[in-house]
Formats: structure tokens, sequence, C-alpha cells
């Protein structure tokens, strides 16, 4: 039942019932939990309790500043909104603590723990109270259904950590390495690895999964802490068959939560647990961290992902392209592949917005479409082209000798890539045709306007040349 805009005294006469604002609230609290998930909800979301109503303002309180802050940053915008889509008369929903002096809030918490779709049926027993293994469950961040085995693309700079990673989920209680440490760059790969390996395990039911960044780690320790809950914190993680924590370098400068990490990895290695970790940087160059903890996640398997190289960036774009059903030509995937470098997230990131494009204007992707829809990461790849640089490249792309450039010989298969090479030295750089004449073996400016001429001319008549020059040019600006 949402409330109009017309019926102010009306709505406000129903949010001061109790029973109309507990039903009010409920409401809420499910739609919270069902966006959220179980675990953000039980960790942030539990504690909050309505306070009074006050003109079109209604208050939250939660137990803490450090809850109540934390709730104002991550969800105040949110539960502004629902409430608002409820009340569309209630301007305002203000976040304040608890103080001694407050009249008894409405408790809802307990009961808006309930499933989603059922918010009168109060919980049976209070998850804090609850056995370890019941809740195991809570421990597993939400994981990406996309980042499974069968979509992580394996090229060499990627096999090892790959192979590592597959042992773990299918073995995870005899692997002979404990933890295994995986690290990289950015957008390499180690954030799929890592879900990978919880959803296989979870679909195996076998094992029991904590899965979290180390951001998380340390926001629930925080947690425990404050809501003096950290016995049943510890119990639950140390009870675990498996523990991943991803991007430990979060913890660097974190000396309390690094502290209880050290002794959870040393109670978990101790009972024969499995413990997998990701950073961006192998143990022995996180110097932030203690080095006794350095030093216990550098005794496993440590696997580097290292940097993509052009045949797996293919490969990837290959693959994701392959899965969208839409046609993505060679030649863009290549010009991709070779302007987009040192992340993975991006390059995909790229694809999946020319593949959008391509979906919602019904239009081909081409190397002009990509240039149109790319722009401001283009834009963000470009520099100043040497005429050097267009030598090596077109040499290498039509597979002759860089000497070739400035020798005197005239058969077909050299003066065009020639001819091609001063083209695009007229396109990108500044230089006077007499200048890009001399870096051509001392020709006469003649030559050069005669080659950019011809090569035009050829473009005009063979797409197929076109494209390739076109492509040249494109890769020479990344």
């Amino acid at each position: 039942m949402t409330i109009g805009v017309d019926d102010d005294e009306s709505a406000f006469s129903r949010l001061e019932d109790n029973k109309g604002l507990a039903e009010l609230w409920l409401r809420i609290c499910g739609r919270l939990k069902g966006e959220v998930g179980e675990v953000e909800y039980r960790t942030w979301l539990t504690q909050i309790a309505l306070g009074p109503i006050d003109g079109d303002e209604i208050t939250l309180l939660l137990p803490t500043r450090f809850l109540r802050d934390w709730v104002r940053s991550q969800y105040g915008d949110r539960l502004n909104e629902l409430w608002h889509n409820e009340v569309p008369a209630l301007r305002r929903v203000e976040l304040q603590v608890a103080r001694p002096g407050d009249p008894a809030p409405l408790q809802l918490a307990e009961v808006a723990a309930s499933p989603v779709g059922s918010p009168s049926a109060p919980e049976e027993q209070n998850p804090a109270t609850k056995p370890v293994a019941e809740v195991r469950s809570d421990l597993v961040t939400a994981l990406d259904s996309r980042f499974t085995f069968d979509t992580f693309v394996v090229g060499k700079p990627n096999e090892f950590a790959y192979a590592c990673a597959r042992r773990v989920a299918e073995k995870p209680s005899s692997v002979g390495f404990n933890p295994l440490f995986l690290y990289g760059g950015v957008g390499l790969g180690k954030t799929h690895l890592m879900h990978a390996i919880g959803a296989e395990l979870v679909r195996s039911g076998n094992v029991s999964v904590a899965y979290m960044s180390a951001e998380k780690f340390m926001y629930r320790f925080i947690a425990a802490i404050r809501s003096q809950s950290t016995i049943e914190f510890k119990e639950q993680l140390r009870s675990v068959d498996v523990l991943m924590i991803d991007d430990l370098q979060f913890l660097i400068g974190k000396d309390n939560t690094q502290e209880e990490f050290f002794h959870t990895f040393n109670a978990l290695v101790d009972a024969g647990r499995q413990i997998v970790v990701s950073a961006d940087k192998s143990p022995s160059d996180l110097s932030g961290l203690e080095d006794r903890l350095r030093t216990r996640l550098g005794c496993g398997m440590v696997a580097d992902i290292h940097a993509t190289t052009f045949e797996l960036r293919i490969s990837i774009l290959e693959a994701k392209a392959a899965a969208s059903g839409v046609v993505v030509p060679a030649k863009v995937l290549e010009f991709l592949a070779h302007k987009i470098t040192s992340n993975v997230r991006e390059l995909e990131g790229a694809l999946n917005r020319l593949i959008a494009h391509a979906n919602l204007f019904g239009r081909p992707v081409t190397l002009e479409a990509t240039q149109d829809v790319l722009h401001d990461i283009l834009k963000a790849h470009d520099r100043r082209v040497t005429i050097e640089e267009i030598q090596k490249k077109v040499a290498e792309h039509w597979n002759i000798r860089l000497t070739d450039m400035s020798s005197a010989r005239r058969a077909r298969n050299v003066a065009r890539p020639r001819q091609v090479a001063m083209y695009l030295a007229k396109q990108l750089t500044s230089r006077s045709l007499p200048e890009i004449g001399r870096k051509f073996g001392n020709r006469d400016h003649t030559t050069v306007m005669h080659a950019v001429n011809r090569v035009t001319e050829l473009m005009e008549r063979d797409a197929a040349f076109a494209e390739d020059v076109e492509l040249m040019r494109r890769m020479l600006e990344s």
C-alpha cells in the first residue's frame, strides 16, 4: 500500500499508529534486504530501529556512531527513496545515534530479518545464536555468476594461477599447498578466479566456504567489536573449510585487523583448512603488512598473473564477442587488443559498450563506429606518433625488413608498404614533406607527395586495403 501525495494528514496519522508504521517499515526492510542480500542486511541493517516522527521527517536510530555513519554513507540515499516511495509526503529520513534518554524505539530488526516475501513471519531464532554450521553461507559475499572457470580465458600469462585455482576448487582438503596466494595487477583476473573457486565449492556442497574482500573482513570485524560479538565472528570464520580473502592489500596499515586475520589464518592452517588470498603484489612486496603475516602468506603457493599478451587479449575478446551474439569484425578485435593492453576489465568494458551500441541502434560494429563510441577511452590513450614508430609498425604488418623503408628497392611488395608508411607519416605527424622524405632514405618531397596521393586513390578503390591502412592508423594512435 502506497500512501498518496494528496493525503498528507491521513498519511501521517497512519504513520503515527504503531501497527501501520510497523507494516510499512517491514515492507521497506524486505525490499532493502532483497536488494543488498542476506549478508549485507544482517551485518549492517538489522540494528536499525524506528524513532519518532516529526512533521515530514522520520528518524531511524542506530546504537553507535560508527554504524550510523556507515549506514548513512552506504544506504542513506536508498532509505530516503524507499520511504518516499511509500509516503511521498515524507520529505526526510534522519539517521541518529540512539541516546539513553530517548523513548523506546520500535524494534523491527528481528522480524525484518525474516525471508523476503513473508515479512510478518518472525525468525525462529536469532542468527547470532544459531550453530555456526547453519550460518556459514552468510559468510559468502555475493558471488558473480559470470565469473566461473568456464568463462575464464586461459593463456600463458595466467595458466599457472588457473591450474592452482582449479586444484583448490576440486580438492580443497588435499592440494598440497596452503595458502594459495594469487597476485597481479588491476583487471588481470584475480577476482574472477576467486569467484570461480567459490562458485565451484558452493556448487559441490561438500565444504563450507567463506569468501569476502579484505575490506569486508575489516568492517565485519569492527562491527563484531561494536556489537560485542567477536567470539561469534571468530567461531564462524574459524569453522569453515575454505576461507577466501580478496584484495588483501586493503589491510595495509590496519594493525588490529591484520592481527585478527593472522590468528584466524593460523587457526585454519593448524586445523588443516584451506586458505586462498589475492592481492595486487606478492607477499614479499606487501611492505605494509606485518612480517609474520607476510612470511606465513609466502609459505604456500604464490601464483603470479602476468600482464596479458596480444594473443590472450584477442582470445578474451573473441570469447566475449561470441557469447554476445553480435558480429564483431576481426579488425575491430585486433584494434582493441592493440589499443587497451594493461587492463582486461577495461578491455571487456570497451567491447561491452560497442555491443550495447550495436544492439540499441541496430548498426554493425565497424572501425569507424568503434572510434566514435569509444572516443573517451581512445582519447585517454592518445600520444604523439613518430615516423620511426610508423615505419616499424608498417614493416611488421607487411612482413618486410625495417631497412626496406629507406632502401632503393622498388619491388611492389616493398614499395607499397613504404608508400603507406609515408602516407601515415603525413597523416599522423606534423613533419613537412621534405622532413618525411629524409626519413625514408633521403627521398625528395615529390616522392612523398606521390605516395600520399597513390595511397589515397587505392583506399578509395579497394575497401580491404583501406581497412588495412585505417587499422594501422588506429593502432599507431593507441
